[in-house]
C-alpha cells in the first residue's frame, strides 16, 4: 500500500511539531512520500515563515538592507534543527538565497524557499531522498500549471525510489524560473504526487480533525463529517470552507484517490474520509453548510422577457465584456436576477447598467447589495422530503428573510441569500435544525 502524506505549516512550525509528524510517518510504513509546507505560526501573532520571506524578498527589491530580516529566517530553521539535534547545516542554501534575492529572482522564488528549506530538514530527518520540486512540477511559460509534463518526469523519478520527501507549493518552468500555485498550493502538490505514484491514499494532516459541518467561528464546536464526496467538498470549498485547497481534489479525482483529512496534534482521531463516490449513508441530511457575504443582486424586469430569444445570453454578455463572472441567475416569466460580486460590480456598476439598458431594455432595474450567499450541501437531501421546507421554517424562527433560493438539479446543494446582516445567524438555523436537534 503507497500513501502520500501531506503537513501543514502549523504541523511543521518547530521541532516539537516535527517530532509529532516524524512519529505519525513511522508509524504506519505505507506513508512513503511526504509533501511539507513551510514552518506555520508557533503560537499567536507569530509570523509564518512565508510571510517573513515575502517581506524579507520586498526589501531586496526596494535596494534595502534585507541581511537582518533572512537572518530572523534562518533563525527559525536553525531552531527545528537544533530541536531534533541533527547533524546539518543550512549556511549554503541561505547564502545561496541572498545573492538570488540580490539579483531579484522573483517573490515566487522567494516565497518557496520556506518548503525547500523544511523538505531538506524533513528529509534528513526521516532519512528519505529530497526531490527539489522545481525539478518534477512543471509550469508553462504562461504560468499554468501543465499535468502532462509533469506526471511524465515525476512520475519517472519517482519511479525507482521507495520512500521521498517532496516540498509543496512550488515548481518550474522550463527555463528553471520558480513558480508558485497560490497560497495553500502545498495542498495541491500532495494531490499531483498521490497521482504520479498511484497511491491508494492522500492523507492531508492540519490541525483540525476533519472537515466541519460548518464554520467553527459562528458554530461553537462544530460536528465533523465523516465522509464527503468530491462534489459536496467542491461545492462547500467555492462557498469559503477552506481546510483543502480547492484546486488539490481535481489530480487525485481523475484517478479515484480518497483524501484523508487528519489532525497532527489528535493522530488517534479518524478525520474527514474525502471520496468519488460512496454508498454511505450521511451521519445527518446535510454534509455541510458554508457562505460567503458581500455580493450585489442586478434585478432586471421586463414585461414578455421569456419570449424574447437570446434575452439572458445578451444580459450575461454585458458582464462578460466588463470582466465579472456571475454566481447565480435565478429567473422568473418577467425578471431574472443576477449576482455577482459586490467589490467587482461596484467600480462599473454605473457602465454596466447603462450597457443593460442599451442591449436588452428594461422596464426596471433595481439593485440590492450588501447580500450573503450561503450553500446547505448534502447528498442526503436527496432522499429526504421536506428538505427546503425546514430550511426556511428554521430561517423564518430566527426571523431571517430569505432574498433568493436556487436549487440545482442534482438535488445535491441548496443556494440561500439572505442579508450580510443576517448571515451567521441564518448558518446557525440551519446548523440547529439539521445537526443540534439530532445530537
Amino acid at each position: 500500500m503507497k500513501k502520500v502524506v501531506k503537513f501543514g505549516g502549523s504541523s511543521l512550525a518547530s521541532a516539537e511539531q516535527f517530532q509529532k509528524v516524524g512519529d505519525i510517518i513511522r508509524a504506519d510504513k505505507a506513508r512513503r512520500y511526504v509533501v511539507p509546507s513551510a514552518p506555520g505560526r508557533r503560537f499567536d501573532n507569530d509570523t509564518k515563515v512565508t510571510d517573513m520571506l515575502y517581506c524579507c524578498y520586498e526589501a531586496a527589491e526596494k535596494g534595502e538592507s534585507f541581511k537582518s530580516k533572512l537572518k530572523a529566517i534562518k533563525a527559525r530553521y536553525d531552531e527545528i534543527i537544533h530541536g531534533l539535534n541533527l547533524e546539518l547545516s543550512l549556511d549554503e542554501e541561505f547564502q545561496t538565497i541572498e545573492e538570488q534575492f540580490k539579483a531579484k529572482a522573483g517573490k515566487d522564488y522567494a516565497a518557496s524557499r520556506g518548503e525547500y528549506l523544511n523538505g531538506i530538514i524533513m528529509a534528513h530527518y526521516l532519512g528519505y531522498e529530497f526531490i527539489d520540486s522545481a525539478q518534477v512540477i512543471v509550469f508553462d511559460e504562461d504560468g499554468s500549471y501543465n499535468d502532462d509534463k509533469t506526471m511524465e518526469k515525476l512520475s519517472a523519478r519517482l519511479q525507482s525510489v521507495e520512500r521521498a520527501v517532496i516540498p509543496g507549493f512550488y515548481g518550474a518552468m522550463e527555463n528553471g524560473k520558480v513558480k508558485t500555485f497560490s497560497r495553500g498550493g502545498s495542498d495541491v502538490t500532495g494531490s499531483i504526487v498521490a497521482k504520479a505514484v498511484r497511491a491508494d491514499l492522500y492523507e492531508n494532516w492540519t490541525d483540525v480533525s476533519g472537515f466541519l459541518v460548518a464554520d467553527p467561528r459562528i458554530i461553537f464546536n462544530p460536528e465533523v463529517i465523516e465522509t464527503i464526496t468530491y462534489r459536496e467538498l467542491r461545492e462547500l470549498s467555492y462557498m469559503g470552507a477552506t481546510v483543502l485547497h480547492e484546486d488539490a481534489i481535481f489530480p487525485v479525482r481523475s484517478m479515484g484517490i480518497p483524501i484523508n483529512i487528519r489532525n497532527t496534534n489528535k493522530p488517534q482521531d479518524p478525520g474527514t474520509l474525502i471520496v468519488e463516490s460512496t454508498c454511505r449513508q450521511p451521519k445527518y441530511t446535510i454534509t455541510g453548510v458554508a457562505g460567503k457575504k458581500g455580493f450585489v443582486a442586478i434585478n432586471i424586469e421586463k414585461d414578455m422577457m421569456n419570449s424574447e430569444i437570446g434575452f439572458g445570453r445578451k444580459v450575461l454578455s454585458v458582464f462578460e465584456d466588463n470582466g465579472i463572472s456571475f454566481e447565480h441567475m435565478p429567473s422568473g416569466i418577467d425578471t431574472l436576477t443576477v449576482f455577482v460580486h459586490q467589490t467587482e460590480f461596484e467600480e462599473k456598476e454605473q457602465k454596466i447598467l447603462a450597457e443593460l439598458h442599451r442591449i436588452v431594455t428594461p422596464d426596471l432595474i433595481d439593485l440590492e447589495g450588501d447580500l450573503a450567499l450561503i450553500a446547505v450541501v448534502g447528498r442526503g437531501m436527496r432522499a429526504t422530503r421536506g428538505t427546503a421546507g425546514r430550511i426556511f421554517s428554521a430561517l423564518a424562527h430566527a426571523n431571517v428573510n430569505v432574498k433568493m433560493i436556487d436549487q440545482g438539479s442534482s438535488e445535491l446543494n441548496i443556494i440561500i441569500g439572505v442579508s450580510n446582516k443576517d448571515f451567521e445567524a441564518a448558518i446557525k438555523a440551519i446548523y440547529d435544525i439539521f445537526v443540534t436537534i439530532q445530537l
